[in-house]
């Protein structure tokens, strides 16, 4: 199956106004997803030159070709994180991504939606794991509901889910289109279908690479390191029962969605229908994914239903399912912010800002979490 535009970026916009700085920048920023433009954004703000370059359009990779979830925490599970870098730190990072989510809802704007989101048990095991993380998750003072008595469709089908109130959905095309546009006015100069094959060519002593999980050339001995994968996802045709109004999550991740406001179901994951498969940068549809997304959806629904957008987009997986944010290994001036785990949307905009504040000379102790280095063992 080719690979086609998504429903977000399929949506209407207005062309990001053109900027253009006279001699080199002071920093380049490479990618023009969420973490690029709020790198980007970050930087101008503190009254540097910045050039920005995509080889696409303006939220034309992962960020305009994801599920559209805004959830806090990251990508492994917080017990899961608890256990990994200590309870203390994990709790420092949540918070961190709840104050960012919060900051990314006040400049969205209409493209974000507060819902809150389910996370929902396939079965008794995950359960038990939602159980520990619901108790975790109480007892270092964060909201969040444990619920068992689940609305049809999911009675019977999900045993429990927990709830986590802050989160919510986005047009994500449309916010980092935005975000892009607020960029461009305050100087920052966007460079659409312009693709960068050495940082040496943007003339710019500091360059932030923001590819996430496309590759990208320029990361040295990271460069594989933070791997590929491929999320596919589908649009179906509007259904005139409002049952999924919130980000609903199962099956350890492997299973999302929502409904959008003109009644369309949009699905994604199954990536464990053929799971190594999926670990690639090519950015098509393939049968079975799509196959069991829409027997998925149609099990849902009680009823098939005619799917109207297909599409898929490339994220970036880590060993640890920590970002990778800080300056390359060995290379003067090189820094990089990606390796979100699937998990981009607010991790994308929270690193970008992240990384944009440690060029400046803004330390931050969760620099020493994602450490690049770390990937090279």
């Amino acid at each position: 199956m080719p690979s086609t535009a998504s429903y977000w970026l399929a949506e209407p916009h207005e062309p990001i106004p053109r900027v253009e700085l006279d001699g080199p920048p002071d920093a380049a920023v490479v990618g023009g997803g969420i973490t690029g433009i709020s790198a980007a954004l970050t930087l101008v703000e503190a009254g540097k030159r910045v050039r920005l370059y995509e080889a696409r359009e303006i939220a034309g990779g992962a960020s305009g070709r994801n599920g559209g979830f805004a959830l806090r925490g990251g990508a492994a599970p917080y017990p899961v994180a608890a256990a990994f870098v200590g309870r203390e730190r994990a709790a420092a990072l949540w918070r961190w991504t709840e104050g960012e989510l919060a900051e990314l809802a006040a400049q969205a704007g209409d493209a974000f939606r507060p819902t809150g989101s389910l996370r929902l048990a396939a079965d008794e095991e995950e359960q038990d794991e939602l159980r520990v993380e619901y108790e975790n998750l109480r007892a270092d003072g964060f909201s969040v509901e444990w619920r068992v008595a689940l609305p049809e469709p999911l009675a019977g089908r999900y045993p429990a889910a927990l709830f986590h109130p802050p989160d919510g959905l986005l047009q994500p095309a449309r916010l980092v289109r935005r975000l892009a546009a607020r960029a461009a006015a305050a100087g920052v100069d966007i460079r659409e279908h312009t693709r960068v094959t050495s940082a040496e060519e943007t003339e710019a002593e500091t360059v932030i690479v923001a590819t996430d999980g496309y590759p990208s050339g320029l990361l040295g001995e990271l460069e594989g390191l933070i791997i590929p994968t491929r999320g596919q996802v589908i649009a179906t045709e509007p259904v005139p029962e409002r049952l999924f109004d919130i980000p609903h999550y199962g099956r350890h991740g492997f299973d999302y969605w929502h409904q959008v406001a003109d009644g369309r179901i949009v699905a994604g994951g199954f990536r464990d229908v053929s799971l190594q498969d999926e670990f690639t940068d090519e950015e098509v549809t393939t049968p079975a994914v799509q196959a069991a997304l829409e027997s998925f959806v149609a099990s849902l629904v009680g009823r098939p239903l005619r799917v109207e957008h297909r599409w898929a987009g490339i994220f970036g997986m880590v060993f640890d399912f920590f970002p990778v944010v800080g300056r390359v290994p060995g290379r003067d001036g090189l820094w990089v912010a990606g390796g979100y785990s699937g998990h981009g949307n607010v991790l994308g905009f929270a690193s970008g800002r992240l990384v944009a504040r440690a060029v400046l000379g803004h330390g931050d102790p969760l620099l020493d979490l994602f450490e690049p280095a770390r990937l090279l063992g």
